[in-house]
């Protein structure tokens, strides 16, 4: 691998959680630090303040196990791909942003959080989801079923625009589910990966 080091003789080095692709952190690396981090799979930086290398982790016990190192277009700096143990930052944070580290589905994400948000104020709102809620799980696991059964007889035509529609339908209902039984999108993807292995 071809590494430009600025007149410093360092890198700058963007740590990301593997899993989640969550940006961990910021740190920078000189030939030596680099070259350890190779020979141990453990993130080890170069400290600009203590003029010195330091292996994440080497204090706390919450190292960064290295997964995989990219280096950009120009050669000058690295991503590097982890699975952190314990959280990131000094402060004791998941990331040195203060951040959360936990896997998001982008819209799917935001679209939990809502319904989430409609289960636990179920009594006060006048939404759909509510309904639902106040229904029981019988009835939103059988408007799962309904939406499923939807799907496949679009399947079987060929109005795209339809199956689209009932598709949403029915991960919308999915997700509403979820929530009722106490579940995240995240517990399948780990069920998912399991069995992926």
């Amino acid at each position: 691998m071809k590494i430009s080091y600025n007149n410093n003789g360092l890198i700058p080095a963007i740590i990301q959680d593997e899993k989640t692709k969550n940006v961990l952190m910021l740190g920078y690396m000189n030939e030596e630090a680099f070259q350890k981090t190779l020979s141990t799979n453990q993130v080890t930086f170069f400290s600009r303040s203590k003029q010195r290398l330091w292996t994440k982790g080497e204090e706390s016990g919450n190292f960064l196990h290295v997964v995989n190192i990219k280096n950009d277009c120009d050669s000058d700096t690295l991503l590097i791909q982890v699975i952190p143990e314990g959280p990131t930052c000094h402060t004791g944070s998941d990331t040195c942003w203060n951040e959360l580290n936990i896997q998001n589905f982008g819209f799917l994400t935001q679209l939990e959080s809502v319904i989430k948000s409609r289960k636990e104020h179920a009594g006060l709102e006048n939404s759909y989801v509510a309904s639902l809620f106040k229904k029981g799980i019988n009835k939103i696991a059988q408007k799962v079923g309904e939406e499923a059964v939807e799907v496949v007889i679009e399947a079987k035509d060929s109005n795209d625009n339809l199956f689209l529609e009932e598709s949403a339908d029915l991960l919308f209902h999915y997700l509403i589910l979820l929530q009722a039984k106490g579940f995240k999108l995240e517990d399948i993807t780990k069920v998912l990966e399991k069995r992926h292995k």
